[in-house]
């Protein structure tokens, strides 16, 4: 039989999957144990004991000044901003990538800007929209719209004009009019879509978040992150980005579960 059909068992696959993550946190150890056995002040590579007991230390202990636990704090307000953007960017791109994909005043109206948009760095209107809108919640939240909405935009669009000419055509002979279309036969083709969209821009999303809470925040990741790393408090730092990637890891997880519960036709294989 060859390699192209084989397919490994359920066990074998939970191991294959588990081996990245194990070499991973060998090379760390192993290269954590050679950094400090030379140098044992080094805080570049801090063991993993360290972490955990840091882990723990962040995750239970509360701050002296303020009697509150830090790390939490910071989880709800960058998951408040992320929540907030990523909503905001997805209903935006569902309306404009509907309109654009069914309407051709609104494909040649609005097309080129998206597309125009989309070659913008985000990043680099961080200084504009700091000095529009201030040093507050509302300038993160916009750079997370800005950054991901004209990709989900055109993804959708793109979407809506792959639907089938022949289920426009019936819809029409039936008597449905254009908002009809749209909310009966558009729709529900491209929620799984959108679902899927925002899952790949998540990545994105939680990258402009940090930068925007770096720049100007008092709480959150991705401040603390930015705070910390003058002190080189890298067991705080890993800490912390670990702690990000399985919050990311949690909301992809949960968003592929909505997916493949709510549009059980459409094979959320992303």
């Amino acid at each position: 039989m060859r390699w192209i059909n084989k397919i490994p068992e359920r066990p074998a696959a939970i191991l294959l999957a588990a081996l990245p993550f194990l070499a991973i946190f060998l090379a760390y150890a192993i290269a954590s144990d050679i950094r400090l056995e030379a140098n044992p002040q080094d805080k570049l590579l801090p063991a993993p004991s360290t972490i955990v007991e840091t882990a723990q230390r962040l995750f239970t202990e509360p701050d002296r000044r303020s009697k509150e636990i830090l790390l939490w704090n910071d989880t709800l307000a960058s998951l408040g901003r992320l929540a907030a953007g990523v909503g905001i960017a997805a209903t935006l791109s569902l309306a404009i990538g509907l309109a654009v994909g069914l309407l051709p005043y609104a494909r040649s109206t609005l097309s080129s800007v998206i597309a125009v948009l989309s070659m913008v760095p985000p990043l680099a209107l961080l200084p504009i929209l700091f000095i529009v809108f201030g040093l507050g919640e509302t300038s993160k939240i916009v750079l997370i719209v800005i950054g991901i909405t004209p990709f989900m935009t055109r993804d959708l669009a793109q979407r809506v004009l792959e639907i089938p000419h022949e289920q426009i055509v019936k819809a029409q002979t039936l008597g449905a009019s254009s908002a009809v279309i749209a909310m009966r036969v558009a729709l529900p083709q491209v929620l799984p879509r959108l679902i899927s969209n925002v899952r790949l821009s998540l990545g994105s999303a939680w990258l402009f978040l940090i930068a925007a809470e770096a720049v100007a925040s008092n709480v959150g990741l991705g401040y603390r992150i930015f705070l910390v790393r003058r002190y080189l408090a890298m067991d705080v730092i890993l800490t912390y980005v670990m702690w990000i990637t399985v919050l990311a890891f949690l909301i992809d997880w949960l968003l592929k579960n909505l997916s493949r519960r709510a549009f059980p036709w459409m094979e959320a294989g992303l």
